[in-house]
């Protein structure tokens, strides 16, 4: 009598299309990007902080054309380590890439962490470790839960910070500061120093494009879907950074904190409850990725091969995002904030880099 087969390990499920797609990667982008990264970006380069911007997404559309073009060819689960895999034929420098990788993500996600409990605390008077705390775990019980879950309410609050974006922008442009002379070009050496010390940190603003590589084991059609969403949320946030940007240099609102600076006085309590939820959503999206990454590259035998397992109930890879909510915790609760975005450039020009050469 023949045995009968064992039954098929349960995969990562299809449910994601265009739409959340895109909104998901303008979330983590334009979330991690303008409400945190924005003050840094208008004290180095001033006036001329919208050239700091568009110098800056330059380089992350021409890299995020590289990974459209990649993520078409091989929509795996590992993202930039199978592209990298593949372009070199080198498991060892894909493993290298993963580790770092990894670094750079938890590192990205923790200040985004970090971030969302400043404008957090405002709203919520309690300590910023138990803010910090509460927010990973709780994204890390969600994205334990399934796609469907961490993706519906992902897009909701992209949905919120993008709408809270352009009422910044509009507020802005609405109270225009008639006294202030403003030089969108710099006209000395001095001044352009500023635009491109702004430029490196800008460049923080549009990291999160290559997380929507990792989805593409669980999109509709994602040779053709992932391509789009990468193009068009890069594509919209480079117009969002330079439309807020030019907003709060045209009002002068104040450097500490220029977008509460557009709300003083009229609704910023509000506004900081928005840009909590903002900001917090990339922390959601952060650990979706990386666990999406250890389960791909345990499905290529590049890590053990426990993080390959699915969740029968959920369709999640259960096990490997409770790996990297541990690891984004952390790292939140252990390294500075300011330390945070400088180490996070670092390491993803380099992955940026190697994965532009494959």
């Amino acid at each position: 009598m023949q045995k009968p087969e064992p039954p098929a390990e349960p995969t990562l499920r299809r449910v994601i299309g265009l739409g959340p797609l895109i909104l998901n990667g303008l979330a983590v982008i334009v979330g991690a990007g303008i409400y945190v990264a924005i003050g840094a970006v208008v004290r180095r380069a001033g006036d001329a902080a919208p050239l700091s911007f568009l110098l800056a997404g330059i380089p992350a559309c021409l890299t995020g054309l590289c990974y459209a073009e990649l993520a078409s060819r091989f929509p795996e689960a590992s993202g930039s380590v199978a592209y990298v895999r593949h372009g070199f034929g080198s498991d060892r420098i894909a493993q290298a890439i993963g580790a770092a990788l990894t670094f750079a993500v938890a590192i990205s996600a923790a200040s985004i962490a970090q971030g969302a409990a400043h404008y957090l605390v405002t709203v919520l008077p309690l300590p910023t470790p138990f803010l910090v705390l509460s927010m990973i775990v709780g994204f890390t019980i969600i994205a334990s839960r399934g796609i469907g879950a961490s993706v519906w309410l992902a897009s909701v609050m992209g949905a919120v910070e993008i709408g809270g974006l352009l009422v910044a922008a509009a507020t802005g442009f609405l109270h225009i500061a008639p006294e202030h002379d403003i030089s969108w070009v710099p006209s000395t050496f001095m001044g352009w120093q500023g635009v491109f010390a702004g430029a490196f940190i800008a460049f923080f603003a549009f990291i999160g494009f290559e997380t929507l590589v990792n989805l593409a084991e669980e999109v509709k059609n994602p040779q053709r879907t992932v391509p789009l969403a990468i193009i068009g949320s890069v594509g919209v946030s480079v117009f969002l950074y330079i439309a807020v940007t030019s907003s709060i240099i045209l009002a002068d609102s104040p450097d500490a904190n220029p977008l509460l600076g557009l709300f003083a006085g009229h609704g910023a309590t509000l506004f900081a409850a928005i840009a909590s939820i903002a900001v917090s959503n990339g922390v959601l999206l952060q650990i979706v990725m990386l666990a999406r990454m250890f389960y791909g590259m345990a499905g290529n035998g590049q890590l053990p091969a426990a993080l390959h397992r699915i969740d029968p109930a959920t369709g999640s890879p259960h096990r490997a995002t409770l790996l990297s909510g541990g690891i984004i915790l952390a790292v939140a609760l252990l390294v500075p904030f300011e330390m945070l975005l400088t180490a996070t450039n670092a390491v993803s020009l380099g992955i940026f880099a190697l994965v532009d050469l494959a």
